[in-house]
């Protein structure tokens, strides 16, 4: 993987290769950036760019041996450790190192939903087990094979719950020309041990233009499909990808109006139409995405409403949309639909009865919108 593959963050490769010229490379660090941001893909550029036998100005030379076998993930000085659904105790990351190679090869950006959809993982949970944690000892205790580092990758250390504490001594005082590189997704389900032993490189979620011209140059998308790709994604390539297996010809801007405004009007007929004929029957990604599209164009509402026109991104009819809605309703009602919308997408998320959550979705924004009532959760089914 070299810096070039991987979508925006210019700022951050520039620090990441600073710290490697001038020889200020930590011993642990955490790349700490959301779900589909590039944080794994740079996490694994900047272990290569260090390994690299011929490294240029801007990124490693993707031809020596090292690189080569880095983008083949079987780089012998080069290990991964990442969540996996264990069917015994003894299991480690290792036995799962086949699919973890095609699935990151095939997804640099992936999540952890889709890391679990390339496995036979049933209802088990996610889990780094503490038999995981003593073979990443026994593994870094042993000499470089043929790289100035050995480089420790883990994907997702959340996970890693108490067994982290086997690992405290090996990450604080590690043998020499060893590298940890963690990778996580919300800093606070990781045990604060390590986090104070690690120095922090935060990523942001990728910029829409980034986004867009991604979908535009990398898909092949038409700019207006791609635009609303990356505004319902907000900066995930992972939400991205996911829209794009998923979708079809794309109705959802003229859908949320339509569904929005038998709401404003409370028209019960139309109402139960839409939802039973169209949203319901949309398959659960679908689902997912028409209400991170709405939760969207909620927050970019509020933004018009509060006088910030120019965070907001939107442009001919959306914004015309956007504008109009603006002036109807009061913040504090945008925000309580927004969090009915927030939990409406958790249901669906985990697979409730699509029917029902949208009916009921449907119902708790007339009152909300329509009679300016505001529900309680106890109001709703959710």
């Amino acid at each position: 993987m070299q810096f070039k593959e991987i979508v925006g963050h210019q700022s951050i490769k520039n620090h990441l290769i600073n710290s490697v010229k001038k020889n200020r490379v930590s011993h642990a660090q955490l790349f700490l950036g959301p779900e589909g941001s590039g944080s794994l893909a740079l996490a694994l550029a900047y272990a290569q760019y260090i390994n690299c036998e011929d490294k240029q100005e801007e990124d490693s030379c993707g031809l020596c041996p090292s690189c080569r076998k880095y983008e083949k993930l079987i780089h012998p000085d080069l290990h991964f450790s990442y969540p996996f659904f264990a069917k015994g105790k003894d299991e480690t990351a290792t036995t799962y190192m086949n699919e973890w190679r095609k699935t990151f090869l095939t997804n640099p950006y992936l999540g952890l939903n889709y890391w679990r959809e390339q496995l036979d993982s049933g209802n088990k949970q996610a889990n780094i087990n503490i038999a995981e944690a003593h073979d990443i000892i026994k593994k870094l205790s042993l000499k470089s094979f043929e790289a100035e580092y050995k480089v420790l990758i883990m994907w997702l250390p959340e996970y890693l719950d108490t067994q982290g504490n086997a690992l405290l001594k090996l990450i604080e005082e590690p043998p020499e020309k060893t590298l940890f590189l963690l990778v996580a997704e919300n800093q606070d389900k990781i045990i604060n041990t390590i986090i104070s032993r690690t120095q922090l490189v935060k990523i942001n979620k990728l910029q829409h233009e980034e986004m867009n011209n991604y979908l535009i140059s990398e898909k092949r998308l038409d700019p207006k499909r791609a635009k609303e790709i990356s505004f319902i994604a907000d900066g995930n390539i992972q939400e991205a990808l996911n829209l794009l297996n998923e979708h079809g010809e794309s109705e959802t801007f003229s859908m949320l109006v339509n569904w929005l405004r038998f709401i404003v009007t409370d028209n019960g007929k139309e109402l139960i139409s839409l939802t039973e004929d169209k949203l319901s029957k949309l398959g659960r990604e679908n689902q997912k995405s028409f209400l991170l599209y709405t939760i969207n164009m909620m927050r970019q509402i509020i933004l018009m409403q509060q006088g910030l026109k120019n965070l907001v991104f939107l442009q001919e009819e959306e914004l015309a949309f956007v504008e109009k809605f603006s002036g109807l309703f009061q913040f504090e009602q945008l925000e309580e639909a927004i969090d009915i919308l927030e939990r409406t997408h958790y249901g669906i998320e985990r697979n409730g009865n699509a029917k029902i959550l949208f009916l009921d979705l449907s119902l708790q924004l007339v009152l909300l919108f329509k009679y300016q009532t505001f529900p309680t959760r106890r109001d709703s089914i959710i």
